[in-house]
């Protein structure tokens, strides 16, 4: 059991480090606004179509950007539930626990 415990924390260690280099985009506004995250959900790469930048549609990108961002999050989140999920053989993790962060 010891050895089984070492193996899975070899390999936590192993995902973290791929997370870290993972990037996924979301994207909101048909592809106007887009959000890079590392798959440790901090920002990499911020891209806004240059037809939304002026003073009349500030509140509308905001809330683009914010809608990528949150896209890029939750596809992040998904990724790091399958990589769990293979990681763990398929066995569900004690409710509340969530990996790696």
């Amino acid at each position: 059991m010891l050895k089984q415990a070492k193996e899975l924390q070899a390999k936590m260690a192993g995902m973290q480090e791929e997370l870290a280099d993972l990037e996924i985009t979301g994207v909101s506004g048909g592809g106007m606004v887009k959000v890079t995250l590392n798959g440790k959900g901090e920002a990499r790469k911020l891209s806004i179509d240059p037809a939304l930048i002026n003073d009349e549609e500030a509140g509308v990108l905001e809330d683009l950007i914010l809608a990528a961002f949150n896209d890029a999050k939750g596809k992040i989140e998904q990724t790091v539930q399958e990589k769990m999920s293979d990681l763990t053989g398929g066995l569900p993790l004690p409710p509340g626990m969530k990996l790696p962060f």
